[in-house]
C-alpha cells in the first residue's frame, strides 16, 4: 500500500502494528530519520529501544547473513512488548531478503522498518511494499510541509497558543529551512516560551530563527536596499574588520534582491511575493516597504550589478574585493535614491 501527504504523515504519528512492514524512503537523509524514528517510538513507545525491544540491521550485514532479518522478528525479547526490526540503508539487492520476512511474518512477530535513500519508480524494493498486502511504501520527497504536518511538530514542542501571523511565518520558516533545523527552531521556541501563557508573535519567531547571515552584512544589504548611501562606508569597514569575505556579501546581497524582485513581479501580490521569497517577521517588514520604492526596471539593474560583481570576484582579476563591492553597493544605494 503506498501512502503520500497527510495520509503518510499520519500513518507515521499512528502506525498499524497489524502490518508487517513499513518503507519510508527518500533523496533527504534527515526527513526518512526523523520520520523513521517517529514511527518506530510510536510502535514500541518511547521505553522500547531502552528494554532492547529495537532490533537494528545494517544493509551491509544483511547482505552478509540473510537470516538476520528472519531471526530479529522471530526471537522473544527479554522485556515484554510490541517490538520493531530496523534495516538501515536499504537497497535493492535486499529486495529477496525482506519479501521472505514479509511472508514469515505473523501477529506478535516484531514489525518491519526499512529505511532507504532515494528510490527510482521500477525499483524492485518499492514495488514490494507497494504490493505487499501487510506493508506500506511512504516515500518522502523535497516539498514543504503541509499545515498538518507543522501543527504536528508545533503540538510535540508544546506549542499551543500561536498568533496567525506568527503561524504564517513559521510556514514560511519550514520551507526554507531543512526539517531537522526547522524541528530544533521548534524545540527552541517551545523552550523559550515554556511557562509563557501568552502567544507567539512573529518578533519571537524571528529572534528564535536560525540566522542565514551575519547580522551585520544583512544590515549593510538593508541600507543598500533602503538607498542609505552615508552607513555603507562605515558598515563595509566594520564587516571588514571582522573577516568577512567580499562574495559573502555577494550572495546575502543577490539573494535579498533577488527576493525583492520576486516579491515585486508575483501575480498574486506583494504579500504573496514575500511569501515565496521566504521573507518573515520584521524582514518581511522590511522588505515590504523596500519593494515599495524599488521600480522593476532599477531592480533588474542592480541584480545585473550584483551579477557582474559575482563574476568579477570570482575571477582571476586583481581588483580589491572590499572595494569592488562597495562600490557596486554604493551604486545601487544611489539608484534607489
Amino acid at each position: 500500500m503506498i501512502l503520500k501527504g497527510a495520509e503518510a504523515a499520519r500513518y507515521c504519528a499512528r502506525p498499524d502494528p497489524a502490518r508487517a512492514g513499513l518503507l519510508i524512503f527518500g533523496a533527504d537523509p534527515m526527513r526518512v530519520a526523523l520520520k523513521r524514528q517517529e514511527a518506530v517510538a510510536a510502535l514500541i513507545g518511547p521505553a522500547g529501544e531502552g528494554e532492547m525491544r529495537l532490533s537494528r540491521i545494517a544493509a551491509a550485514d544483511l547482505r552478509k547473513d540473510a537470516s538476520l532479518l528472519l531471526d530479529a522478528i522471530k526471537e522473544v525479547g527479554f522485556f515484554p512488548g510490541p517490538r520493531v526490526a530496523f534495516v538501515e540503508d536499504a537497497t535493492e539487492g535486499l529486495t529477496e531478503t525482506i519479501a521472505t520476512a514479509l511472508a514469515e511474518w505473523k501477529p506478535g512477530d516484531a514489525n518491519i522498518v526499512v529505511a532507504a535513500g532515494a528510490l527510482p519508480g521500477k525499483n524492485s524494493l518499492k514495488g514490494l511494499f507497494e504490493k505487499a498486502p501487510n506493508a506500506v511504501c511512504i516515500g518522502l520527497y523535497d516539498e514543504p510541509p503541509s499545515r498538518e504536518e507543522i501543527e504536528a511538530e508545533l503540538r510535540k514542542a508544546g506549542l499551543t497558543r500561536i498568533s496567525g501571523p506568527a503561524m504564517a511565518d513559521l510556514t514560511t520558516l519550514s520551507r526554507a529551512l531543512d526539517p531537522g533545523d526547522f524541528r530544533q527552531t521548534l524545540e527552541k521556541i517551545a523552550l523559550y516560551k515554556h511557562g509563557d501563557e501568552t502567544e507567539l508573535t512573529p518578533a519571537e519567531v524571528a529572534a528564535m530563527a536560525p540566522a542565514t547571515i551575519d547580522t551585520q552584512v544583512d544590515e549593510l544589504i538593508r541600507a543598500a536596499a533602503e538607498g542609505r548611501a552615508r552607513d555603507l562606508g562605515l558598515l563595509m569597514r566594520r564587516i571588514e574588520g571582522q573577516g568577512v569575505l567580499p562574495v559573502t556579501i555577494c550572495i546575502g546581497a543577490l539573494r535579498h534582491f533577488r527576493g525583492l524582485h520576486i516579491a515585486v513581479t508575483d501575480p498574486g501580490g506583494l504579500q504573496s511575493g514575500l511569501m515565496k521569497a521566504r521573507a518573515f517577521g520584521p524582514r518581511r517588514d522590511q522588505m515590504q516597504a523596500q519593494a515599495k520604492g524599488w521600480p522593476l526596471k532599477a531592480l533588474e539593474g542592480a541584480i545585473a550589478q550584483l551579477v557582474e560583481a559575482d563574476l568579477t570576484l570570482r575571477s582571476s582579476s586583481r581588483a580589491p574585493g572590499m572595494a569592488l563591492m562597495e562600490r557596486c553597493l554604493l551604486r545601487i544605494a544611489l539608484t534607489r535614491r
